[in-house]
């Protein structure tokens, strides 16, 4: 059985729009990623758990690949 290939690039994510207003799953998942504050910008391994939680959360965050 082949194995599936992983994703080995990096991503940066830029927290860019508040979470005020949106539900406690969305702020956890902010949280999760290691943002703080707006502005905040943190480097990741590219995964599918990741890419998940950034697809969640899609209109607070801005992604960038490395």
């Amino acid at each position: 059985m082949p194995r599936k290939k992983k994703a080995t690039g990096r991503v940066l994510i830029t927290y860019t729009r508040s979470a005020v207003g949106y539900s406690e799953r969305q702020k956890g998942t902010i949280r999760a990623l290691g943002l703080r504050r707006l502005g905040d910008a943190v480097e990741h391994q590219d995964t599918p758990v990741l890419r998940g939680m950034v697809e969640a959360v899609r209109h607070l965050v801005q992604v960038k690949g490395i």
